[in-house]
C-alpha cells in the first residue's frame, strides 16, 4: 500500500481539532461513563468487561491486519515503534477488560470508542508501516531512547494505578474510597497520568504527526476528567489530601 500523505495530514489535524473540541466540551460536563452516568436515564448500557473490550479491539486488531497485509522487509517502525502502540491496545483489550470492575457503559459511548479506536488504529499502523522513514542512526538517538524510556514507564504507572483502583473496595462494597499508594500518593488521576505519560512517550519515540496528535487528543480527553475526579474527591472526603494535585505531579 502506498502511504497516502494527504489522509495521514487530515486525520492527524482532525485528531489535534477534535481534542480541543472535547477538552472544551468535558471541562463544562464530563463524558457520561463510569460515575458520571446519568442514574436517571442511563439508556441502552454494555457490561464493564464487554464494553472495554469491544472498544478497543479495533486499536490493536486494525495495525496486525496492517502488518499481516504488508509486504517488504521489516523495519524499525513496524519492529519496534508500532509494536509499543500494539502493545497497550493488547493490554488493554484482552487483559483489563477481564480484570476490570467498573460499571456498565452507555452504548453510545462504547459505539463512539470504536469508531475512534478503528479511526486512530489506521492512522498510526498506516504512517508506521507505510509512511514512516528512519535512519540506522535513529535507534540509539536520544529522543528515540528517551520516548521508549517515557512509554514504558507510563505503561508501569497505568497499570499499577489500576490494579490500586481495582482494590481499592472489597468485595460486595459500593462506596467510593480514597485511592492510596503510587503515583496516587502525587495525582488523583494517576492512572490517566500513566496513559499521558506513555502516548508522550510514543511521540517522542516516534518523532510523527500521527503520533503527537494522538498524545495530544489523549490529554485534551483525559486530562478533563482527571480533574473532576480531583474535585470528586475533595467534595466527598473532608480528609482527602490536601498536597494532591489532579493530574500532572506538583504542578496541575
Amino acid at each position: 500500500m502506498l502511504c497516502q500523505e494527504n489522509l495521514i495530514f487530515y486525520i492527524s489535524w482532525s485528531l489535534i481539532l477534535g481534542g480541543l473540541f472535547f477538552f472544551l466540551q468535558q471541562m463544562n460536563k464530563q463524558t457520561p461513563y463510569g460515575r458520571y452516568v446519568e442514574r436517571s436515564n442511563p439508556g441502552i448500557m454494555v457490561p464493564a468487561k464487554l464494553g472495554w473490550l469491544i472498544q478497543e479491539l479495533p486499536s490493536f486488531l486494525v495495525p496486525v491486519l496492517l502488518v499481516l497485509t504488508t509486504e517488504g522487509s521489516a523495519s524499525l517502525g513496524r519492529n519496534l515503534l508500532l509494536s509499543t502502540f500494539v502493545l497497550h491496545y493488547f493490554h488493554r483489550t484482552f487483559i483489563y477488560s477481564l480484570l476490570t470492575k467498573g460499571q456498565p457503559s452507555p452504548l453510545n459511548i462504547v459505539v463512539s470508542a470504536v469508531v475512534f479506536c478503528s479511526i486512530n488504529g489506521f492512522l498510526q499502523g498506516h504512517y508506521m508501516l507505510h509512511c514512516a522513514r528512519y535512519e540506522e542512526a535513529w535507534k540509539i538517538d536520544t529522543w528515540f531512547i528517551a520516548g521508549l524510556c517515557l512509554f514504558f514507564l507510563g505503561m508501569a504507572i497505568n497499570i499499577h494505578s489500576d490494579y490500586i483502583l481495582r482494590n481499592l473496595r472489597k468485595p460486595g462494597e459500593i462506596e467510593y474510597k480514597i485511592p492510596k499508594g503510587g503515583m496516587f500518593e502525587l495525582v488523583s488521576g494517576a492512572n490517566f497520568f500513566g496513559e499521558i505519560l506513555e502516548w508522550w512517550g510514543y511521540a517522542i519515540a516516534t518523532w510523527s504527526l500521527p503520533g503527537f496528535a494522538f498524545a495530544f487528543f489523549t490529554i485534551c480527553s483525559i486530562g478533563p476528567r482527571a480533574y473532576h475526579h480531583h474535585r470528586y474527591y475533595l467534595e466527598k472526603f473532608e480528609d482527602y489530601p490536601k498536597s494532591r494535585k489532579a493530574v500532572i505531579p506538583f504542578i496541575l
